[in-house]
């Protein structure tokens, strides 16, 4: 591992002083647990650590007149067990419990894992020179590529391995990044982009902003979320496949939906014609595979991950049916 310095800024204002200062030469630190394991591979190589943990109020979860927020720093664990969040979001308690393993989630920050590297093997691979890293190919395109994208991958092929992200999308949420020209807010949504847009970076923050805070509308009334993951392993593992749902249920029908993916695309991967077609009407297994087929047109499997096609149906299904049934 190559030296570094470490600072532990004890405000927003000096991290962010720290971050403009370095020129794109530093790395934030909340948790740690992905950070460590990419320098530790030789994938980044960081002049400066900053260490976040020592700014007071990040890892807090409160509710107001606006909304739910959620520091960044407020570990994994803590948002699983929040009552709160179980009580009116429960779609996301359940992505938070699914998380890892219990000493991770202890450890692991909601920023950290909205602003999470891929896990893609060709780019964890500090000896492959793959084009996210500033290579000329995707060697998952035509290499081992089990794991990876099925929706928007193009020049790169990453999964985007959030379990947050997701249900955060679906659930409307916003972040609200800060920089030396202030404060901004930002759909989570928006927050990240497709390889096309910039293959080195999987979100848009720029060289000196973070991440503060994340936004949740607040809940209404017969809104409820549900999130469905599919794993290889029965012990802890990133998804093949989840999907996060949102829906006012109405009638055993939706009266709106959100539906948003992972695991099988870089960026958190939304449903709009599913949900356009679920609009208004009263839920069946038929009906979701029908809803499910225009977007699933759109599909572009790669030589050994079509097997995820089917199993986006099966998450789908059983998430949005899960909504329907009594409390």
């Amino acid at each position: 591992m190559k030296n570094f310095q470490w600072t532990e800024p004890q405000t927003i204002e000096q991290a962010i002083a720290w971050l403009a200062k370095a020129n794109g030469k530093a790395v934030l630190m909340a948790g740690g647990t992905d950070l460590f394991t990419e320098m530790k591979e030789g994938v980044v190589e960081p002049d400066l650590v900053i260490d976040l943990k020592s700014i007071p109020g990040l890892a807090s979860i409160q509710k107001d007149k606006d909304g739910v927020h959620i520091g960044a720093l407020t570990t994994v664990a803590s948002l699983a067990a929040d009552a709160m969040i179980k009580l009116d979001y429960a779609g996301l308690s359940a992505a938070a419990g699914s998380l890892a393993t219990p000493q991770l989630r202890n450890v692991g920050t909601v920023g950290g894992n909205l602003c999470q590297r891929p896990r893609c093997w060709y780019y964890r691979d500090a000896q492959m020179d793959c084009r996210k890293k500033g290579g000329s190919q995707c060697f998952a395109a035509k290499g081992r590529n089990k794991y990876h994208a099925i929706f928007g991958g193009g020049i790169c092929h990453i999964v985007y391995p959030s379990d947050l992200a997701p249900m955060l999308v679906a659930l409307d949420a916003q972040v609200t990044i800060s920089s030396p020209r202030g404060e901004r807010n930002l759909p989570l949504a928006e927050f990240y982009s497709l390889p096309a847009k910039n293959v080195r970076r999987e979100n848009v923050l720029a060289p000196d902003e973070l991440v503060r805070e994340v936004k949740i509308p607040l809940a209404k009334k017969g809104t409820r979320s549900a999130y469905v993951k599919l794993k290889e392993r029965e012990t802890w593992d990133f998804a093949l496949v989840s999907a996060a749902v949102r829906g006012t249920v109405s009638g055993g029908g939706l009266s709106d939906a959100a539906v948003v993916l992972g695991g099988v695309a870089p960026i958190p991967w939304r449903l709009g014609k599913t949900e356009a077609s679920l609009k208004g009407k009263k839920l069946s297994q038929a009906l979701v595979k029908e809803a499910l087929r225009a977007d699933l047109q759109e599909a572009r499997p790669l030589e050994e991950n079509g097997y995820k096609v089917e199993l986006v149906e099966a998450a789908v299904t059983r998430a949005l049916l899960s909504l329907t049934r009594p409390l």
